[in-house]
């Protein structure tokens, strides 16, 4: 694959000019990035070039379009850099200190009347590359002390999450497939052409597997579009959206039926394989194949494949987690890699080792505590929580629903669930009646519109990175830290000070209170929890002399040296000089390369009997709508699924014009004979009805989808009042989460059904 740069400009380097190193925040691929600085007139800086690092140890120069444009992110005139607050139904520019006052005096009340269950907080999916949100938010929701947090987590990943803490006891100990090195690779509901990988942190996805297929490997790709991984792959199995659990199934079905299980290596290891063969023996290929629409021979040579490949590996991405059978496929993914022998082994599917903050590399290895889910449930229909949150298609009846524990208060933090959540008309009209919304965002967007307050964070220029969540998930075990680029606004505070003075304020401590209280808060509770911990490297140490030798760093970077420095591969505060810290990242600028994935088995189990649980009751359990599901298939005029696409980034990278210029992108694909048989032609528009609403919305006529499935990409809708998104507004395209429906979803993990959602379709 070659490197993908913006277009070859005049070389603008020279002898006034500095070059800042980077990690790309917006997406899971993790690219390094080479900026170059030039100084202005009046001292300040300004971006004219940014492309990939060649020398990062994990990207090698690989960048997609979005990478190239944090200059025009930075530079875009409705980023907001001031507080705004909302005085007679407009939003006016005010002053820090103004602003968290206007929060007391509009929240607290709220809180007082109401108790604190009647504020909401939602968690948006830019927070899992923020290393100031992913540190400091749980100050906002400890200080906040309500049961009702929700995250774009269960419009995404939940299910794999639910799916991994009950086979290997920890929602982050996913197995992720090692792509670099396998000979067959099995994927379901993936595009990393246009996502650049999910829940598989990696630069460069579509060169790995372009490589895997040039060395003689074979990349299946099970999917109801020809997406652009699709088309390049060996072979393209066109599947019925949301039944990707019935063809694993039917994969486990022939392995146990002829003879192919292989636990050589897993001996010892695992419970319940004879449990799981036997759930599912009656889902052989021939009995799923008019459900999930493909043939039985090529499930049953499918099967056969993958035990038979000298390695191989399955992988399953949103088009299997946002479905009614999400945590079922998620399971049944590592189901199939366990009972080929594919667990945790070169080429197969394999555990990272993080440098920083996995918890599957702290505590006592192989042994956890048991999971617990569904310890509480919503109000309304009694939805249940995972991983301490509640389902998003649950938010806006609990914000519209009069009655006692009524959601009146709402904070947001970088999401905008307006037009990322199910039934979004309904969520937004429940937006418009709440008492007090609080966000923070650097947009006025579908979702802040209703907003009171409004604090902005620094640009992703002016902040440090360091992927703490997304290289607990990479395909090869590295570190890269990026210290801010650019300075901050004056006055602007950095993201971490704003969150910790919202959580000061939650807790009563009033508008003004200090920052460093949160952060030395924080910190003192990690060092006293790591010298009490026997399996720490600084287990029996001073917490003092611990903190001391922290100073004086302050924030994120203190915590982050922290957990590098007793993490696998840290200095442990000097027991290894050669180990890791922040000033050792600081010393290596392209990152740090800690080496290929290797066996982790059984250390890096967090399970209560230390055992791979192959057969978790609850998932066994809810086999049982897989029969129901045989007899009654609903038939539908056609089902709707969503898509990506590279130069997109969910709803907040479509006000860039280089992003979002050319031909329109936000279109309904149907193939051919839909078309004519609906009477549509391409450029023609359309109208796409589902129980909760309708858009209307142009046609692009292909063969690259299904018969029967159509599909609209996600994240767009920007020609609402009150938005001020001045490019994307130009180009808004239609809200298909208009048309998901909110008693549509996954029962044991909540998670929204996105692809697979009724509709039906015809000419405008």
């Amino acid at each position: 694959m070659t490197i993908a740069e913006p277009t070859p400009r005049p070389d603008v380097t020279g002898p006034a000019t500095r070059t800042a190193l980077r990690t790309c925040p917006l997406c899971e691929a993790g690219c390094g990035l080479e900026i170059t600085l030039r100084p202005r007139p009046d001292g300040s800086e300004e971006v004219v070039r940014i492309r990939g690092d060649r020398e990062d140890v994990f990207s090698r120069g690989y960048l997609c379009p979005k990478g190239s444009t944090l200059k025009q992110l930075h530079e875009d005139p409705d980023r907001l850099r001031r507080p705004l607050v909302k005085r007679d139904g407009t939003f006016v520019e005010v002053g820090w200190d103004e602003a968290f006052a206007e929060i007391e005096a509009r929240l607290m009340p709220v809180l007082e009347r109401h108790g604190r269950e009647a504020c909401a907080v939602y968690v948006g999916n830019p927070n899992a590359h923020n290393l100031a949100g992913l540190l400091y938010n749980r100050a906002v929701l400890r200080a906040l002390g309500s049961p009702n947090v929700f995250s774009a987590s269960t419009v995404d990943q939940r299910p794999k999450e639910v799916a991994a803490a009950l086979m290997f006891g920890g929602g982050l100990n996913v197995p992720v497939p090692d792509v670099d090195r396998t000979d067959f690779l099995l994927m379901l509901g993936a595009n990393p052409f246009a996502s650049n990988g999910s829940l598989a942190t990696a630069p460069d996805w579509p060169g790995r597997l372009e490589r895997l297929v040039e060395r003689g490997g074979t990349l299946v790709v099970v999917d109801p579009r020809r997406t652009r991984t699709a088309a390049m792959a060996t072979e393209w199995l066109p599947i019925r959206p949301g039944t990707d659990a019935y063809l694993l199934a039917a994969i486990v079905s022939v392995l146990g039926e002829e003879s192919l299980v292989d636990l050589a290596h897993l001996a010892g290891l695992v419970t319940g394989v004879d449990e799981v063969l036997a759930a599912c023996a009656p889902f052989t290929p021939e009995v799923v194949a008019d459900v999930c629409g493909i043939p039985a021979p090529d499930i049953r040579r499918l099967a056969r494949s993958l035990a038979g490949a000298p390695t191989a590996c399955v992988y399953g991405r949103m088009g299997t987690t946002t479905t009614e059978l999400g945590t079922l496929a998620s399971w049944l993914v590592d189901v199939v890699n366990v009972l080929t022998g594919n667990l945790d082994r070169p080429g197969g599917a394999m555990f990272p080792k993080a440098a920083a903050g996995s918890s599957n590399t702290r505590g006592r290895p192989r042994y956890g505590k048991p999971v617990r889910l569904h310890r509480r449930r919503t109000r309304v229909r009694g939805l249940p929580e995972t991983m301490g949150e509640l389902p998003v298609v649950a938010l806006a009846e609990e914000i519209d629903t009069p009655g006692e524990g009524q959601i009146r208060a709402l904070i947001t933090i970088a999401g905008n669930p307006v037009l990322s959540t199910p039934n979004s008309a309904r969520l937004d009209a429940a937006l418009a009646g709440l008492e007090c919304m609080v966000a923070v965002d650097i947009y006025v967007n579908e979702t802040t519109r209703h907003a009171d307050v409004i604090l902005p964070a620094p640009s992703a220029l002016q902040k440090s990175h360091y992927d703490l969540a997304l290289l607990q998930l990479a395909l090869r075990n590295v570190a890269n830290y990026s210290e801010p680029v650019l300075p901050r606004d004056p006055g602007q505070p950095d993201e971490w000070e704003v969150l910790a003075r919202l959580a000061l304020l939650l807790q009563g401590m009033g508008p003004d209170g200090d920052p460093a209280v949160v952060d030395d808060l924080l910190v003192t509770s990690m060092v006293e929890h790591a010298v009490a911990d026997e399996t720490s490297p600084i287990h029996g140490r001073s917490a003092a002399e611990v903190l001391a030798a922290l100073e004086p760093r302050r924030g994120p970077e203190r915590l982050l040296d922290l957990m590098l420095r007793t993490g696998p591969y840290g200095d442990g505060f000097g027991r290894d000089p050669d180990g890791l810290s922040l000033d050792k990242l600081l010393a290596n600028p392209h990152g740090i390369d800690l080496g290929p994935l290797a066996p982790r088995l059984p250390e890096v189990l967090r399970t209560p009997d230390g055992m791979i649980a192959l057969a978790p009751e609850l998932l066994l359990a809810d086999v049982a709508r897989l029969h129901d599901g045989l007899e009654r298939r609903r038939e539908h005029p056609f089902v709707l699924v969503g898509r990506r696409d590279l130069r997109s980034n969910n709803s907040w990278m479509h006000n860039v014009e280089v992003l979002v210029k050319g031909r329109p992108r936000c279109t309904l694909h149907v193939h051919p004979d839909d078309a004519a048989a609906l009477g549509l032609v391409d450029g023609s528009e359309a109208v796409v009805r589902s129980r909760t609403g309708e858009v209307r919305i142009p046609v692009e006529v292909t063969d690259d989808i299904r018969p029967g499935v159509v599909s609209i990409p996600h994240g767009w809708g920007h020609d609402v009042d009150g938005v001020r998104l001045g490019v994307a507004r130009t180009r808004p395209g239609v809200n298909s989460n208009v048309l998901a429906d909110e008693t549509l979803f996954d029962p044991i993990s909540g998670t929204a059904v996105l692809n697979g959602i009724p509709v039906s379709v015809e000419p405008a």
